[in-house]
Formats: C-alpha cells, sequence, structure tokens
C-alpha cells in the first residue's frame, strides 16, 4: 500500500498537492512526512536541505515570503497539529498566472502536503492554537536576501477567512505586488 499518494492538480502550475495516509489507533497516529522513493514513484524529486517548524496562535498570519531571484526556496508544507490556511503565489517571471494564487487548507487530519516551487510566495493563516506547521526547503534561508508581497494585496484578492490578522511587523511592511514586480521584473502592474 502506498502511503504518499498525489491527491490532485491545482489551478496553477508547478504546485502540488499529496496526500498522506494516517494510521490511527488507540495509542494516537503515525504518518510517513517524508520517504524519497515514494515521492520519486511521484515523479518528485527534489533534494532538501532544511526543516522548519512554526508554532502559531490562532490567527496568526506569516507571510506572503519569498526570498529574492537567485535565492528562492521550494517547500513542501503540512500540518502536524491544528489547522492553517496555505496560499501560494505566482511571482514566476513570464508565468501566464503570475499574481495568481492558490489556496489549500492543512490539518492534523487531512494528510495534504503541500509542494510550493521556486518562484512563489507562501503564507499560511493559524486555524487554531498551538497550531504546529512544518516545511522542508530545497534552498538554506537566506535572510539578507528575504522578501515578500503584502497579504491583503487588493491585486492578489486572497480571501484569508478572517477580520483578526496577527503579522510581524516585518510582515506588514512587505510589498505591493506592484511594487516587487516593479522591483524584480522591472515592469508596473495598473
Amino acid at each position: 500500500m502506498k502511503e504518499i499518494t498525489s491527491k490532485l492538480n491545482t489551478n496553477i502550475e508547478g504546485l502540488r498537492l499529496f496526500k498522506a495516509d494516517i494510521y490511527k489507533d488507540s495509542r494516537g497516529s503515525f504518518f510517513r512526512h517524508w520517504e524519497k522513493d515514494t515521492f520519486s514513484a511521484l515523479d518528485f524529486n527534489v533534494d532538501f536541505v532544511q526543516d522548519n517548524i512554526s508554532i502559531s496562535h490562532k490567527d496568526v498570519l506569516r507571510g506572503l515570503h519569498i526570498q529574492e531571484p537567485g535565492y528562492e526556496q521550494g517547500k513542501l508544507v503540512r500540518s502536524i497539529q491544528g489547522g492553517f490556511l496555505d496560499v501560494a503565489v505566482d511571482l514566476r517571471t513570464g508565468s501566464n498566472t503570475y499574481g495568481c494564487h492558490c489556496k489549500v487548507e492543512l490539518t492534523q487530519d487531512n494528510g495534504y502536503l503541500f509542494w510550493i516551487p521556486k518562484g512563489f510566495a507562501h503564507g499560511f493563516l493559524s486555524l487554531s492554537n498551538g497550531s504546529i506547521f512544518v516545511y522542508k526547503c530545497d534552498a538554506p534561508y537566506a535572510p539578507e536576501h528575504d522578501t515578500g508581497v503584502l497579504w491583503n494585496d487588493k491585486h492578489i484578492n486572497i480571501d484569508w477567512k478572517t477580520n483578526n490578522a496577527l503579522l510581524s511587523d516585518k510582515d506588514e511592511k512587505l510589498l505591493k505586488l506592484s511594487d516587487y514586480n516593479f522591483k524584480y521584473h522591472s515592469t508596473k502592474i495598473a
């Protein structure tokens, strides 16, 4: 029996959603987060260099983060406790879906793993207290090249399903999509 399956295609090329089997009994639960051979059989071959864990209170919104061109990270993300609304925004040069986003609800019970490749801004909203978010990265974090776009930019138009988003000072000062586009792609968005 396969423990990880490719669940569905998303509305944006490059984004992938996987589903892990979760085994539960009276002791608790078990799931396989990563196994190279299993993912390879699903035509997903990525070498990861870093694992991260984020613990958040309800309504904490982190993002929308991306590292500058040449320093981007691909991320395989999932919830291991609680739930998250996870969002990826296409910022790839020349993409037909530039500025479009995809939302996925990740919970400890649904077993989804969401692949966000390089060239996408990423953010998530915690749906419960003590939510634990785990992600594997295919490139190291480079704080001097960290940037992003505003979570509430009108050109991206994400419905986060909250009126009480709690953000860091850094995330409140991220770029508008039009400013990001001009800075990194030298074109203006109306």
